[in-house]
């Protein structure tokens, strides 16, 4: 998630904001390193969600990474952010589900 997190070019806080979740949820999931992710399934879709948004592809061919997917439209935002609602609404999408 650091990786990640430093390639979209972003903070701590940005992602828990735009994950909708608190920074504590970040640092921690940050904190595991290579070890298994603890939270929720939600959680970590909404903070996957918030990265995917800002350009981050999850890798997990013969080891898990990520990369930065290059936009074909050479027109790109110059502030970074994804609001809470647009990632929880995609969530939903995926779900099935309304909130």
């Amino acid at each position: 998630m650091k990786a990640a997190r430093a390639l979209a070019g972003v903070d701590q806080q940005q992602i828990a904001d735009s994950a909708g979740v608190n920074v504590n949820t970040i640092r921690n999931m940050e904190a595991r390193g290579a070890e298994p992710i603890t939270s929720s399934a939600v959680t970590i879709r909404n903070v996957q969600l918030a990265l995917e948004a800002l350009g981050i592809e999850f890798l997990n061919h013969a080891q898990p990474g990520v990369r930065l997917i290059v936009p074909s439209d050479p027109v790109r935002p110059s502030k970074r952010t994804v609001s809470a609602k647009a990632v929880r609404g995609k969530t939903a999408e995926a779900s099935g589900k309304k909130r």
